[in-house]
């Protein structure tokens, strides 16, 4: 009897989880995979998605790695806060409760960011915890402005009525509902290229949907209004940007902004035919690259973690 398939955004268990507490005291849930004492990667997600969107990573990397993986607030495990939290300040005052609560002093590692995940690590690259804990960094499908005006997702022509199109699509308030064979169509051409495969886009579907709406609101907002540009230049680390050449929602102009932008690029990789997505529909080059940059700039370093946070026993 064949064995059933494995879901795409299936992973596994994680070594310890724990809460990190941000800079106004919200929570932040975090995963902790692989070994300890292995080199350190960090992952932060995008808009509307958490912790399993990084499955396929987890599942490789942690055979060898310590990969941290953590939920953005109002998504996954952490929960919501009141409107005036969500900001891209925010962003980065998470990630740094995060780095502090799971790295030792001192300690780099790989800090990859999808979509909003990279918009985060832009945020914070002013940051002492960002210039404390990164060897290196990973901007994968995301921009650091101009999102609404350079969206594809409306096939309208480039222009005010199509950017305001777009600006009602981040802030709809409108419930996304069941996952469907309509909404999973409607979500692949939105988000994904158009040979993703059914069970990659039925994992991103069901990602999707479980994001409550107050949050998806919220960051649409924050989105829509986005202006990192300035950040980028203050990224000063070895960074190395992905695209997608069919990514509708940050286009490969974002990647192409953004490689020309860093002070410290390592180059631009654009994935023929692929979409938002890219850690899903791709994953083995993001893993790739992952594991590139870890072997090249992280080494790994022992000793206790000091930082704000609750453990719990898993």
């Amino acid at each position: 009897m064949s064995r059933p398939l494995r879901p795409a955004d299936a992973r596994p268990a994680p070594a310890r989880e724990l809460t990190a507490v941000s800079a106004d005291g919200a929570p932040v849930h975090v995963e902790v995979h692989g070994p300890d004492g292995a080199p350190a990667v960090v992952l932060a997600h995008g808009w509307t998605c958490n912790t399993h969107f990084w499955a396929a990573q987890i599942r490789d990397l942690a055979a060898d790695h310590r990969v941290i993986a953590y939920d953005q607030r109002g998504h996954g495990r952490t929960p919501a806060v009141r409107p005036e939290g969500y900001s891209t300040d925010a962003l980065a005052d998470d990630l740094e409760a995060v780095l502090a609560a799971t790295l030792a002093p001192g300690e780099q590692a790989v800090l990859a960011g999808h979509s909003m995940g990279g918009m985060t690590l832009m945020a914070a690259s002013r940051r002492a915890g960002l210039r404390e804990h990164a060897a290196a960094v990973l901007l994968c499908s995301t921009g650091s402005s101009r999102l609404i005006s350079e969206s594809l997702v409306v096939p309208m022509r480039a222009g005010a009525a199509r950017t305001r199109a777009t600006r009602a699509i981040l802030g709809a308030r409108a419930p996304l509902g069941p996952v469907t064979p309509v909404s999973k169509r409607i979500l692949k051409y939105a988000t994904m290229g158009a040979g993703s495969a059914p069970d990659r886009v039925d994992a991103c579907a069901r990602i999707v949907h479980a994001c409550p709406r107050g949050p998806r609101v919220a960051w649409g907002h924050v989105l829509a209004e986005l202006d990192l540009d300035t950040a980028v230049g203050e990224l000063r680390v070895p960074t190395a940007v992905i695209a997608g050449t069919d990514d509708r929602l940050t286009p490969p102009v974002h990647a192409r902004a953004l490689a020309a932008a860093l002070p410290d690029c390592l180059g631009l990789t654009e994935l023929a035919g692929m979409g938002h997505m890219t850690p899903v529909e791709a994953p083995e080059a993001i893993t790739a690259a992952i594991r590139d940059l870890a072997a090249r700039y992280v080494v790994p370093v022992t000793g206790k973690v000091d930082g704000t946070v609750e453990e719990e026993v898993v």
